[in-house]
């Protein structure tokens, strides 16, 4: 594995991976929608000391969902971009793969909840494609 870092949008918050990744999850459902605004969260699963923090730890912050007995999210107190938190359970770190600076050398291996998708998102892969803003 060659060298994985990542960080916030800011800046601030900076890290690095140190332990191998283990998997690459789609996640359709409801709350992981509200939370990024986007059609699904991108996790990637490492072990729970499979990130080292270089600069920010300060900034971050964590929102546990109480309702919920999985949902956690963590992010930069500064800019708001989420960030590696460890998940509830303890077992896994959990990487928003859109924090990480390139390739992680790993795909997204599933779509999970699946039943739960955006209504629109069946209609992605028909949408036209543009490397920069379309005129």
């Amino acid at each position: 594995m060659g060298e994985i870092t990542g960080g916030c949008l800011c800046g601030q918050v900076r890290y690095r991976v140190v332990k191998p990744l283990k998997a690459f999850h789609l996640c359709h459902c409801s709350r992981c929608r509200k939370s990024t605004g986007s059609a699904h969260a991108s996790n990637i699963f490492t072990a729970p000391d499979g990130v080292e923090w270089l600069s920010g730890e300060a900034l971050v912050r964590r929102f546990d969902l109480p309702t919920a007995e999985r949902f956690a999210r963590c992010f930069c107190s500064h800019c708001g971009s989420g960030v590696p938190y460890l998940s509830r359970n303890g077992e896994s770190m959990i990487i928003p793969a859109g924090s990480l600076d390139g390739d992680p050398g790993i795909g997204p291996q599933d779509n999970i909840f699946w039943r739960d998708r955006a209504c629109w998102y069946d209609q992605c892969g028909d949408a036209p494609r543009f490397d920069e803003y379309p005129e």
